[in-house]
């Protein structure tokens, strides 16, 4: 009897603590995940899409409504966003937004692989023919390998989705592009909408076939459209996978722990300089660096050092100048302009830190190679007068100051003496050989 009262009393708490979430759950609207794509198509692309497709099937949202407009990207990201789109649970709308955008190259493939593809009025698409990293030419066998593998991927994707795959094929072989109406027109997208609203009112019922042939009726009536919040980490970054600011933070934070060697004991430029070297290689991570571009940079400081310290009139400095915008340009492996380091930017940082890291280094040698003029060592060398005979004690007086001192041989009284080493409180000396008497 004791036994099972407990029971009861612990399913009636259970269900007292579960009934209010049962009721929120209840009363809580439809939502639609949505997720800009607004951007170059990277790796922290994929992430975003990523996570949102997986928060929307933890939530169970209604659908993801993927938003592009993008000029297209990296073909690594893309893949891994059609795969992430083929595989949701939940549908994913993709749509081309706002008026005036575009779904270039890449962003033309993962409009294709919606459940749902829709454009705005004045938006267009396609031009989605494979670069090859770096620009670098290749045979064409081997070019024509990469275009046709390229577009039998599309022809596969889009025939499953029941568009037009013939004409979506020459977007990649031909790099044909289209405006929304023509995309209507020949099947690639399924409608046209002026915004989000419009676009789920008029999806509301449709009947869609999802990637495994399954059949789902979409209700879209009165749903919530909830925008995807970015984590911290994707917050900090995605301003920063744009490489020219990257490269530029780099380049400030390698300035910032140069000065902190130079001048120890500033603090603030090495920790500074510390950050931002950190956060700069936390973007530059999620590109494709070619590692000869960062050999050229790794170079050009070296070259920098040595400017400072070998007499080449200018010759290293030039050099390490080249091979630091060499570097620059070459440190992305991509042929996507978006994604690649400008010849302005490369020169306007490589040209200020070649000239602010060779003065400094220069100070701090010509510092170096200067006698010390304080403590003991400042007294090395220094010429006294011997103020009694040293035979071979006795005293002089030296940097304004009385001292005992021995001598190496005997000096007499009011000659000059030249200071060898301090031992304590005494000091070594010789005659001066500026000989002579102290008038």
């Amino acid at each position: 009897m004791i036994a099972g009262s407990t029971r009861n009393l612990w399913i009636a708490a259970l269900a007292a603590a579960l009934l209010p979430s049962v009721f929120l759950a209840a009363g809580r609207r439809p939502q639609i995940l949505e997720i800009d794509a607004d951007q170059v198509i990277h790796p922290l692309t994929t992430e975003i899409v990523a996570r949102g497709i997986d928060q929307a099937t933890r939530d169970g949202d209604a659908a993801v409504l993927i938003r592009l407009n993008t000029p297209g990207g990296l073909m690594t990201a893309m893949q891994s966003i059609i795969q992430k789109i083929v595989a949701s649970p939940v549908p994913v709308i993709t749509f081309v937004a706002p008026s005036g955008g575009r779904a270039a190259s890449a962003g033309f493939m993962i409009l294709e692989a919606g459940d749902v593809a829709a454009m705005a009025p004045a938006t267009n698409t396609g031009a989605a023919h494979p670069v090859v990293l770096g620009g670098s030419q290749l045979d064409p066998i081997m070019k024509q390998k990469i275009e046709n593998d390229a577009a039998a991927s599309l022809r596969a994707l889009v025939e499953k989705r029941g568009r037009n795959s013939a004409l979506a094929e020459k977007a990649v072989l031909e790099s044909k592009a289209f405006t929304d109406e023509e995309a209507l027109q020949n099947h690639l997208i399924d409608l046209i909408a002026p915004n989000e609203e419009a676009l789920l009112t008029e999806l509301n019922g449709r009947q869609i076939t999802r990637f495994d042939g399954r059949r789902q009726v979409l209700d879209l009536a009165g749903v919530e459209i909830v925008h995807y919040r970015l984590t911290p980490r994707e917050r900090l970054l995605l301003p920063l996978v744009d490489p020219n600011v990257a490269f530029i933070l780099l380049i400030l934070g390698a300035l910032g722990i140069y000065v902190e060697f130079t001048h120890p004991g500033l603090i603030l430029p090495g920790v500074a300089g510390g950050i931002l070297v950190i956060v700069a290689l936390m973007a530059l991570t999620l590109l494709p660096i070619n590692w000869a571009g960062a050999a050229l940079i790794l170079l050009g400081l070296v070259l920098f050092v040595l400017e400072a310290k070998v007499a080449s009139h200018g010759i290293l400095g030039v050099g390490g100048t080249v091979a630091m915008v060499l570097g620059a340009l070459l440190l992305i492996d991509t042929a996507v302009p978006e994604l690649r380091i400008h010849l302005a930017t490369a020169i306007a940082a490589a040209l200020p830190f070649a000239l602010i890291t060779i003065f400094l280094l220069r100070l701090v040698l010509r510092s170096r190679a200067l006698k010390v003029a304080t403590g003991v060592g400042g007294m090395i060398d220094e010429i006294g007068v011997a103020k009694t005979d040293l035979e071979p004690e006795g005293e002089v007086f030296v940097h304004g100051e009385w001292w005992k001192a021995v001598a190496t041989k005997p000096v007499p009284r009011g000659h000059k003496v030249r200071v060898l080493d301090v031992q304590g409180l005494q000091l070594k000396v010789a005659p001066s050989d500026d000989a002579g008497k102290e008038p």
